[in-house]
């Protein structure tokens, strides 16, 4: 079995209470008395600024048509890459099978868009039952897989730089983004959209929620297999990090259009070819 430098096996990957590691009181203290979460970082040159009446809270703010057109963008988008890249995902299948044993896909259960809202007959005193656990909607996301089989025993866990955990074959996939394609059949089917923040591990909600203000406000958006956070940011793996993610995907809240839809998926581009953020 293949192991890591200094390890016997694969038991070191497991995910370990404090994802992002302890936060200093104080650090946390400032982070939730900064009440907007944008200011984390500057709004992209490139990205259209849009002049709303009132902020957005989540994507039943947008108009009808809008949301029609991003649908509609996303099914058309989704389909010609389907077709586009069948014998990339068919080459890159071929790959994974002689490289690693073990399945072609890799699946895990995500969070998805959260639609629900509070109504007052679900409120028992001070607690209501629907704000309890309020995340996104789970679903289950596929992609190529790039890790060995032992790695995902031990459960969920962050990939690092140069995580030995990735074979050889892997870590093109990961660098040019072709161990995502399969996610094209998630936005087909509605549970993603082709740009939105990307969707998060369901055991990571509690931690994240608690440790990055302004996180719960990303769900609003159905998750997307791109975005301004992936473009600009990267792979998010620690607080800062994190932080800076859910900037942007507020940013992305607030200027979501189809215009700028266009302008993330040609900027995505440039991503695969330079493979900016992979791990």
């Amino acid at each position: 079995m293949p192991t890591c430098p200094g390890t016997t096996s694969y038991s070191h990957v497991a995910l370990q209470p404090g994802l992002l590691g302890p936060v200093p009181a104080a650090d946390l203290e400032r982070a939730f008395n900064d009440n907007d979460a944008m200011h984390w970082v500057e709004q992209p040159a490139w990205l259209r600024k849009l002049q709303l009446p009132e902020d957005r809270q989540n994507i039943r703010c947008l108009n009808r048509r809008t949301r029609i057109a991003k649908r509609l963008l996303d099914i058309v988008v989704a389909s010609c890459l389907l077709v586009l890249t069948a014998p990339l995902v068919l080459l890159a299948a071929i790959a994974v099978k002689l490289s690693s044993r073990g399945p072609i896909l890799f699946s895990q259960i995500r969070v998805g868009l959260n639609q629900r809202s509070v109504r007052e007959s679900d409120c028992d005193g001070d607690t209501c039952r629907r704000e309890t656990r309020a995340y996104g909607k789970p679903f289950r996301i596929y992609k190529i897989r790039t890790m060995h089989l032992e790695a995902s025993s031990a459960g969920p866990s962050q990939a690092q730089s140069g995580d030995c955990r990735v074979f050889q074959v892997g870590k093109l996939l990961r660098k040019m983004r072709i161990d995502e394609l399969p996610q094209l059949v998630n936005v087909l089917r509605g549970e993603m959209s082709m740009v939105g923040p990307r969707p998060e591990c369901i055991e990571y909600m509690e931690e994240l929620n608690a440790k990055v203000p302004g996180y719960s406000k990303r769900l609003g958006l159905k998750p997307g297999l791109t975005g301004i956070a992936q473009i600009e940011s990267g792979y998010a793996n620690d607080i800062d990090s994190y932080r800076r993610k859910v900037a942007y995907d507020l940013i992305y809240l607030q200027n979501c259009c189809l215009s700028n839809d266009i302008r993330v998926m040609f900027r995505t581009l440039k991503v695969i070819l330079t493979g900016f953020g992979a791990l």
